[in-house]
């Protein structure tokens, strides 16, 4: 029976003609672009229900904090206490020292005005500072041979001692050896120190003032200060709001007056 079927299913397609072949086409065609249609509406939906659902994340964070605050300040004046005193003894006076000298220092660095030229480098200087960091590994083994200490001793202990000299259990001075005298000399450099020109960086210390060297470049190039009338040529205002009534009259009658102007500038007027 399965053979016969077959045979009759191969007979009927034989037996479709061009135009039942061409309906045929077109529903599939049309399924295709439905399921296209519909895969995209899909698609849409579920990308603003994302962008909903942190949307609405966002806004139950801030109503939570601002129903945290209110409840805090309804259950301090109920027991007649300052809300404000009573934040503030949760930060200790370190990290409140810290604090005024962050708003100290940001109070200072918001004059962006140009004063002189010592202010000017002092304020760059300030912003460079800002991007050392230094190797602390590297002094401490500087410190460690200067001190004639082990190796790690520092590093270990976080010891922050400045003796040239150490001493012995029975109460004597150890006297510091040539080379330890040679590398204290090094470390703690004067004005009368006679060494110089013997530092050898590293090449992540080169890589770093190069990169720093290379976005100053980049920045200065990008620098360019706009100006108000740059892009008006002649100032024909004596104010914001004139420069507007101007604009808006040029806008009309410049095509007409363009000729008449220009006589007057070239004095070929009659």
């Amino acid at each position: 029976m399965s053979s016969l079927d077959g045979e009759e299913k191969a007979a009927e397609e034989v037996t479709m003609t061009m135009d039942e072949r061409k309906a045929k086409l077109e529903q599939l065609r049309a399924k295709m672009r439905s399921s296209t249609k519909a895969n995209r509406a899909s698609l849409i939906e579920e990308s603003a229900r994302a962008k909903m659902t942190v949307r609405d994340a966002a806004r139950l964070e801030r109503q939570r904090k601002l129903a945290e605050v209110l409840r805090t300040q309804a259950e301090a004046e109920d027991r007649g206490e300052d809300v404000e005193r009573q934040k503030n003894w949760e930060w200790t006076i370190e990290e409140n020292d810290n604090w005024e000298k962050k708003k100290a220092r940001k109070a200072r660095r918001a004059d962006y005005e140009f004063h002189d030229d010592a202010h000017a480098a002092r304020r760059r200087y300030k912003k460079d500072l800002d991007l050392i960091k230094p190797d602390l590994a590297a002094y401490s083994r500087q410190k460690e041979v200067v001190l004639g200490l082990a190796p790690g001793s520092l590093a270990n202990s976080g010891s922050n001692s400045s003796a040239l000299t150490a001493f012995d259990p029975s109460g004597g001075q150890v006297v510091p050896s040539a080379e330890q005298r040679m590398a204290a000399e090094s470390f703690y450099r004067d004005a009368n120190t006679l060494l110089y020109a013997d530092n050898k960086p590293t090449e992540d210390v080169i890589d770093r003032v190069v990169g720093k060297i290379n976005r100053d470049i980049d920045k200065k190039g990008k620098f360019s200060r706009k100006r108000l009338n740059e892009d008006e040529g002649d100032i024909t205002y004596i104010n914001e709001r004139n420069r507007v009534f101007n604009k808006k009259i040029a806008r009309y009658y410049d095509k007409y007056t363009s000729e008449i102007r220009a006589s007057f500038e070239r004095g070929t007027a009659l």
